[in-house]
Order: structure tokens, then sequence, then C-alpha cells
């Protein structure tokens, strides 16, 4: 390290410090960083371990000055379950790890409320590109409006338009129908649902897969055995406990989200219902409450962390011009846990 090393005087190293110690010009420094296919993997080298050395790390807004563009890549959501924001959250930034680019969350409490204004709020915010999450990532407006504008998007879990935009998926209708048969194989006949927020077209995706499996197994499901939920808590609990407190209570409840289960567990031990002895209770996205609350929750893996990560990975292709596939499938899988069991 030379004399004049920035780590001697307690500043932050420049571009320009890298290219004396590495003694190379300040454009051969721009490239190695820019990844420049003109750059020799001997200099690529040299200069990145310069810049180990000096701490150096290059400055993501001056580059997006040169360039045009902010390297800020969007996260746009509307969920009340904090679980299923958090594996959102921790997919996109896994992928962006050591990655020139940085993620900005954009949450709101009705994505119909913005739907008009999503391309203000996309360029207010300067990004260069969003992932767009449920209901977000069906909403007729959001979609029309971004692909007018040519703005750069992925979508995580569509259910319409499949072939408006790249997107990561899986099957809800297909899980759904799933879990509804792995409740009848344990003996249950009277099988209640707590549906999730209507605005989230995965709801009425969930509840197709459940209705199919009780069609096909010969039972219907009773009017006050369904009920509505909004993907939260409280919502799970207040139609758990309306549900368990009739006469005829089912024997299971499938909510269509773990929060809810987890709701759906607190109604009963309010009512003084054991579980799984009096009720079964199961859930739907495999959230950390599922493994937290007592007893741990059955429940469908959905794969959010790696539809978030992958998503990711695809708008990052879409900005850097380079090959990806338009659409992902994430499979799902059934968790037993001790909170279902024998009718």
């Amino acid at each position: 390290m030379s004399a004049t090393s920035p780590l001697d005087h307690g500043r932050r190293a420049t571009i320009i410090d890298v290219a004396r110690e590495a003694e190379v010009s300040i454009k051969t420094v721009s490239r190695v960083f820019n990844d420049a296919p003109n750059v020799t993997p001997k200099m690529r080298d040299k200069v990145m371990k310069v810049a180990t050395a000096l701490h150096y790390h290059p400055n993501v807004v001056a580059q997006g000055l040169v360039g045009r563009r902010s390297y800020l890549l969007g996260l746009f959501y509307e969920n009340p379950s904090p679980n299923y924001v958090v594996e959102l959250q921790q997919g996109a930034l896994a992928r962006l790890h050591g990655e020139k680019y940085r993620l900005v969350v954009l949450p709101v409490e009705q994505v119909a409320a913005v739907a008009d204004n999503i391309l203000g709020l996309v360029r207010s915010t300067a990004l260069d590109g969003i992932v767009l999450t449920p209901p977000a990532s069906d909403h007729p407006v959001i979609l029309e409006r971004l692909a007018q504008a040519r703005f750069p998007f992925v979508r995580i879990a569509p259910t319409h338009s499949p072939d408006l935009g790249p997107r990561t998926i899986t099957d809800d209708v297909g899980a759904a129908r799933l879990m509804t048969e792995y409740l009848i194989s344990l003996g249950h006949r009277r099988i209640g649902t707590i549906k999730g927020d209507p605005s989230h077209p995965s709801s009425a995706a969930r509840l197709l897969g459940f209705n199919h499996a009780l069609a096909a197994a010969g039972l219907t499901v009773q009017p006050h055995h369904l009920g509505d939920g909004l993907f939260t808590f409280d919502s799970g609990f207040a139609a758990a406990r309306a549900m368990l407190a009739s006469p005829d209570r089912p024997s299971a409840i499938f909510a269509q989200n773990d929060d809810m289960a987890a709701g759906a567990i607190m109604a009963a031990h309010d009512l003084g219902l054991k579980v799984p002895g009096d009720v079964s209770i199961a859930g739907f996205d495999d959230s950390a409450i599922a493994r937290i609350v007592w007893p741990r929750i059955t429940t469908i893996h959905q794969p959010v962390f790696d539809m978030a990560r992958d998503a990711t990975d695809m708008l990052v292709a879409m900005l850097e011009k380079q090959p990806y596939a338009p659409v992902v499938d994430h499979p799902f899988t059934l968790v037993p846990r001790q909170s279902t069991g024998p009718a």
C-alpha cells in the first residue's frame, strides 16, 4: 500500500485511489466495475484485489447518473400478513446480495387506491424496474399502465393474463385441493374454510381447489362453515369462533393462510376445544408463524422466498439484457404437523 493510501487517513477510498494503487487508468477501473467485456481476467483480478484491500465500493449513484439509471428495484405489495411480507423481502434481498442493484420496499394499504398513479409512484422513486406481488400482480390497471409505458416489471403468483409480463407462479388451486384431500383422508367430513381477502385472486383460486376436493369426495360445505377472512390473525379468530360456536361445528378448518390458521387455533382454545382432538386446523404458506404457535400448523409450503428471489433475478436479467425464462413454476408441498389429526 502506498504512502498516500486512504486507509492511513481514515477517509473513504475513491476510484482514483484504486487506479493509483493498481497502477492502471481510472478508465480501466471503471471498465472492471461495469463488467465491460474488453477487460482481461488478469486485469480484473488485479483491480478487484486492490479494491478489496482499500475497502472500495463503487458509487452506485454516480454510475446511475452516467447511465441514466438508479439501480433501484421496487418490491410493491399490499399484504396484511407480516410473515408473508418478510419472506418476500428476504427472497428479493438474497438475489441482490453483492449486486449493484438495491431494493426499495413499496408497501401500500390498498393496491386499488394507487393503481391509477402507478407510473407516478415508480418515477418519483426513480426505479429501474418493479416486482409486483398479489394482488398488484393481477390488477388490470397497473398492468396496463406499466405495459403501455414499457416499464420493466415481473409478476409474482398472478392468476390472470398469463401472457402479460414474466412471472413466477405456483398452483393455488392444486395446493388447496391437496390440503382438503388430506383432511378428508383423516376421516373429516364436516370441513370448513376461512377465505382470504376477496381482493386477492389467490383467495378465489384456493376456494376453488377446496370445492373441487369436496365434490370429488361427494361432500358439500355448509354455508355457515364458510368464513370470511382478510389474511389476518384477527379475521381468522373471528371467523373460526363463529364456526366453532355453532351446534354442528366443523371437525376440521382449512384457513387460506397461516396467520388465519393461528387465529383459528386461538379461537378453539378460547372455546375450550382441543386442537386437534376436537377440531383439526390447517393453513397455507408455511410461514414462520406456522412453526411458532402450538400446536404447530399443518400447512402448504408455498415457496414465497424462492418466488421472490427468482422474480428479482428475472428483473435483473431483463435490465441487463440477459436471457431469462419468462415463467418459473414453483412446486408446492404439504407439510403435516400437530394441528391436524383423525376426525
